[in-house]
Formats: structure tokens, C-alpha cells, sequence
């Protein structure tokens, strides 16, 4: 006859490892599925003004990371089309940097500051430095941002929101720079908040449970 014997209690139920917090980022886009994203989103149905201006905003979310409120925080003055760069603006909780444009995207501003943002502005009737512009009375975006993103759904299955398009922009950028680099370049005010974005391999998650198990 075998006896065994079986504890009440979860030994490892209240074990902390000290450190930086890492989890694996699920469903996050490949880049080849952000640019795909990008290409995809078609300006030649339906009101012409509205859907140039929202392929200026994919282009933002999918090569340079931006979140809705730094959207919403852009004016004119912030686009330096000869230097080829846009400038986003900090706020409380995220830093002021200065961002590459790719050079299709500056012929996109090129067009949408000189021609089209002066005719939505025509027809709506405002005056404002801000960037970026809803066709009707309102300056919020948060009515073009849901239309946006209900027309990526329909580009790609694996996409879900516009938060999702930043974390794999960030996950990409840490592929090919250092953390500090891409915490500028993500606006973090601290390191932590980049780090949450490496993604561990299976390897070193199996390392992890080996070196702190109780049973090892």
C-alpha cells in the first residue's frame, strides 16, 4: 500500500519575484500586417476631404505609434515639413518627441495642410490651429476615430483597436532599438512603462519557473 500525502495549502500561492512586471503582449500586428493596414485604407469612396485626412491618421497610428489623445493634441505648427518631422506634444502623463515622417507621408501633409484641411475648414466654418479635423461642428475625433477603426476591422480580422495598433508598433521598435530609444520614441515619461512592452521568449520564461520554483 502507498501512502501519500498532499498539502492544504498553496505553497507558492504568495510567492513574489522582485523586479520589473513583464507580461507576453497577446494578438499584437506583425509590421508587415501595420503597413498592410496602412496601404489598405482605400481615400478614393466617399467624401474625398474626410477620407484623405483619415489616411493621414492611420498613417500616424501605424508609423509613428500615436495613441487618440496625441492625435487630438496635433496643430499645424507641429508638422515641420522640411525637416521632414512632426513634433508631439507631452502632456502629464507622456513626454514632448520629435518623430520621423516617412517621405510618402510628407507628401500626404503636403496636400492635406495646403489644400484639404483649408477646405474642411471652409466648410465647416471653424478656426482653429488643430491638426486634424471632423467634418462637422464638433472638434473631437473621438466620432472619426470610431469609424476608422470600424473600417480596419474590415481590413484585417486580428485588428481590434487603436490601442492594439500602438502596442505593436512599440513591440516593433524594441526589435530593432534600445529600450531608452524607444521610450523617447513612445513618449514614456519612465523606463517601466517601455519595459511592460518586451516581449520574453519561451526560453527565458522557462528560466524564470527554474530559477524561483520551490521545486527546483
Amino acid at each position: 500500500m502507498v501512502s501519500e500525502h498532499y498539502r492544504l495549502q498553496n505553497i507558492i500561492k504568495d510567492l513574489h519575484i522582485k523586479g520589473v512586471k513583464k507580461s507576453v503582449k497577446k494578438n499584437f500586428l506583425e509590421f508587415e500586417e501595420l503597413e498592410d493596414i496602412y496601404y489598405s485604407y482605400p481615400i478614393s469612396k466617399g467624401n474625398e476631404l474626410a477620407r484623405k485626412r483619415n489616411k493621414i491618421i492611420v498613417g500616424l497610428l501605424v508609423y509613428q505609434g500615436l495613441n487618440t489623445r496625441d492625435l487630438q493634441l496635433l496643430e499645424v505648427e507641429h508638422i515641420q515639413l522640411y525637416k521632414g518631422k512632426i513634433t508631439i506634444p507631452g502632456t502629464r502623463k507622456s513626454n514632448t518627441r520629435e518623430l520621423e515622417l516617412k517621405p510618402w507621408q510628407l507628401m500626404e501633409f503636403m496636400e492635406y495642410i495646403n489644400a484639404v484641411r483649408p477646405e474642411i475648414l471652409e466648410q465647416t466654418d471653424k478656426e482653429t490651429e488643430q491638426l486634424l479635423l471632423p467634418m462637422g461642428k464638433s472638434s473631437n475625433l473621438h466620432g472619426v476615430l470610431a469609424k476608422i477603426t470600424k473600417e480596419l476591422k474590415a481590413i484585417n480580422n486580428s485588428f481590434t483597436d487603436i490601442k492594439q495598433l500602438r502596442t505593436s508598433v512599440i513591440i516593433s521598435w524594441l526589435q530593432h532599438y534600445s529600450l531608452r530609444k524607444v521610450q523617447y520614441l513612445a513618449g514614456h515619461k519612465y523606463i517601466s512603462s517601455t519595459e511592460r512592452y518586451v516581449q520574453d521568449d519561451l526560453e527565458s520564461l522557462h528560466e524564470t519557473i527554474n530559477t524561483y520554483h520551490p521545486f527546483s
